[in-house]
């Protein structure tokens, strides 16, 4: 496994397993199924409505809780200072833990303008060693930039949308000269069209590797943290498969050149729901 060492020293596995739009019956045996695998990284939310089946799954895996990097979310309805801190300690219970190594705020929602004081709360809790590392989700640079100027503690992690169709060139420059790590949420396109893309297809078939393995292995020479998410036992194995080979130069730059700017999801500054 390859890790990231975050800015406050925190080291992190750089290919972790996601678990948004994984239903509560699914939730458990999926996690159990990626531990078992060899993932160390699990990351949820708060809104996913799984973080219980995610507890049971690490409390039954008998793994040290030191080999573990478990990280949720702080949901839009429970932003501002005090409502973060109950959040947090609600997450906390339903995952069964005494600390969680990342916690990050999952949308700036600027319409309701309270983004800093849910990150001000979040930074008590990494003083208090309740939490290991501390960031935010969907920010865009402008949403950036505000913490920089206003908190004490820049951001560790900025999860995004990313994948070959939406690379973030400007957002991954701008984290990178700020010591901020980017990581990637639907980095396969939630199974879209990029997997059929047909330089991702040319690429995989000259590795003899799946389209999905190629796009995994092209965010982590991106130098991104990447969350695949599945349920099906073989493809949990397949997308952790991907160590053993590596992309050419002429292959990075093909698969860069796919960019579009094409999401899936919302735009983070147009994204205010509760």
């Amino acid at each position: 496994m390859n890790h990231v060492e975050l800015h406050n020293n925190v080291k992190m596995p750089q290919l972790g397993f996601g678990v948004w739009q994984v239903d509560t019956q699914d939730a458990e045996p999926a996690v159990t199924k990626a531990l078992e695998t060899g993932y160390r990284s699990i990351d949820t939310a708060a809104i996913y409505g799984n973080e219980r089946q995610v507890g049971e799954a690490i409390a039954n895996s008998d793994l040290p809780r030191e080999d573990l990097f478990i990280t949720t979310k702080v949901w839009n309805a429970d932003q501002g200072y005090e409502n973060t801190l109950k959040a947090f300690e609600e997450s906390l219970i339903k995952l069964g833990l005494d600390y969680v190594d990342l916690y990050l705020i999952h949308w700036p929602t600027p319409e309701y303008d309270d983004y800093v004081d849910t990150y001000k709360a979040m930074e008590k809790l990494q003083k208090d060693g309740k939490v290991g590392a501390i960031g935010v989700c969907n920010f865009d640079i402008d949403h950036l930039q505000r913490l920089l100027d206003e908190c004490d503690v820049k951001p560790a992690i900025n999860q995004v949308e990313c994948h070959p169709y939406l690379a973030q060139k400007d957002l991954k420059e701008f984290c990178e000269d700020r010591g901020i790590q980017m990581e990637a949420w639907s980095p396969l396109m939630q199974g879209g069209e990029v997997l059929k893309d047909p330089v991702v297809q040319q690429i995989a078939t000259a590795h003899g590797k799946t389209g999905a393995q190629v796009i995994i292995r092209w965010h982590l020479q991106n130098n991104r943290v990447v969350i695949p998410k599945s349920i099906t036992p073989t493809r949990i194995e397949e997308n952790f498969d991907v160590f053993d080979f590596e992309l050419t130069d002429e292959d990075m730059e093909k698969l860069n050149g796919l960019d579009s700017g094409t999401r899936k999801g919302p735009r983070p500054s147009e994204m205010n729901i509760r």
